[in-house]
C-alpha cells in the first residue's frame, strides 16, 4: 500500500493497515527523519478521543522499519538527507531509532545502524550486507 501524503487522521488508517501485516509506505512533511516518526505518532490522535498515544506509539514502533528523509537543495533538487532504522522498541514513550545513512559534506555516508528485519531483504533478493558494505 502506498499513501501519497499523510497529513491528518488518515494516518490512523495507514497504521491499522500496516499493523495487520500489509507492506506499505507513505510520504509526509517533516524537518528530519525523527520528526517524521513523531508526526506519524501524532497524526492518528486527530482521529478522536478514543485513540491514545498508548496505542499509537507502540504500533508505530512495530509497523515502521525505516524512515527516509529528503531535503531540497538550493537548486530545487531532492536529495536523501538521512535514513533511520526503527528498532521496534519504545523507552519512556520514545521510539528507539538508529542512523543507517547520514549526510556529511554533501554525501550520504554509512552510519552504524542496521535495518530491522534483515531477512525480508533476502526474501526480496537483496543482499543487505553487501548493499550496506558498498556504502561504507
Amino acid at each position: 500500500m502506498i499513501v501519497g501524503e499523510v497529513r491528518q487522521e488518515e494516518c490512523l488508517d495507514l497504521l491499522i493497515a500496516l499493523n495487520s501485516g500489509l507492506p506499505g509506505m507513505c510520504s509526509l512533511h517533516a524537518n528530519s527523519a525523527r520528526e517524521a516518526l513523531v508526526k506519524v505518532c501524532t497524526l492518528p490522535l486527530l482521529a478522536g478521543e478514543n485513540v491514545s498515544a498508548a496505542f499509537v506509539v507502540p504500533t508505530v514502533a512495530s509497523c515502521v522499519d525505516l524512515v527516509v528523509h529528503l531535503e531540497t537543495d538550493v537548486n530545487g533538487h531532492r536529495r536523501i538527507r538521512e535514513i533511520v532504522a526503527v528498532s521496534g522498541r519504545v523507552e519512556a514513550e520514545v521510539i528507539e531509532t538508529s542512523d543507517i545513512f547520514v549526510a556529511q559534506g554533501g554525501q550520504l555516508t554509512r552510519a552504524a545502524g542496521y535495518p530491522p528485519h534483515g531477512e525480508r531483504y533476502g526474501n526480496a533478493g537483496i543482499d543487505l550486507a553487501d548493499l550496506l558494505k558498498a556504502h561504507r
